[in-house]
């Protein structure tokens, strides 16, 4: 492995990115850059800009263009008044940026299942009977009928196949189980706030 050589802090070319820590979107042009010998060319390695909104760093691999580290897929969902859901939620998001697909599609059909318990289906049923059960009783909008069909399958693949799940698989999944939890928390609490707090 050649010796990494970086530079000190200097203005870089202007880098767009979603800061991993803060979540926020920018454009940083301050940071390290580091590069390389090798055959006698140097090469560029990599570099690390400083967030503007949190001040943290995030490096950004010159071979590959992978972000580290990288943001979380999805948004936050606010007003989730249970934290386990929550946290099955985040680590659904932190594990697929992570790459960490199967453990992300795996999350997502634990919290599936949380949620059809919490509005009122059968303790210990199965993935496939609460996903029908949540469309089933209109807790799904009906034009995503054929997306639930999609989301069962993978999460029971993702649970009783051998496969591992790509990208598109937790991504497609995560999407879906933010859509629900903002039905379920964060439009709520939306509208009671707006209605003075009543509830009629």
């Amino acid at each position: 492995m050649p010796t990494i050589e970086w530079q000190s802090a200097q203005g870089l070319p202007s880098f767009s990115y979603v800061c991993g820590y803060c979540g926020n979107p920018l454009a940083s042009a301050l940071g390290w850059s580091a590069s390389f010998v090798k055959g006698g060319s140097r090469h560029s390695f990599g570099r690390i800009y400083v967030c503007h909104h949190c001040s943290r760093p995030t490096f950004i691999d010159s071979s590959d263009g992978k972000q580290t580290p990288g943001f979380s897929f999805g948004e936050p969902v606010k007003n989730i008044s249970d934290k386990d859901l929550n946290a099955i939620y985040e680590e659904a998001r932190t594990a697929t940026s992570a790459g960490c697909y199967t453990a992300a599609v795996l999350c997502c059909r634990k919290l599936l299942m949380h949620l059809a318990v919490a509005k009122g289906a059968k303790e210990g049923d199965t993935f496939k009977r609460y996903v029908e059960y949540l469309a089933d009783n209109h807790h799904v909008p009906p034009a995503c009928k054929g997306w639930v069909e999609q989301i069962k399958d993978a999460g029971n693949e993702a649970n009783h196949v051998v496969k591992m799940m790509n990208r598109e698989d937790a991504e497609h999944l995560v999407s879906f189980c933010e859509m629900l939890l903002k039905i379920f928390y964060e439009f709520p609490a939306v509208a009671l706030a707006r209605n003075g707090g009543k509830t009629n």
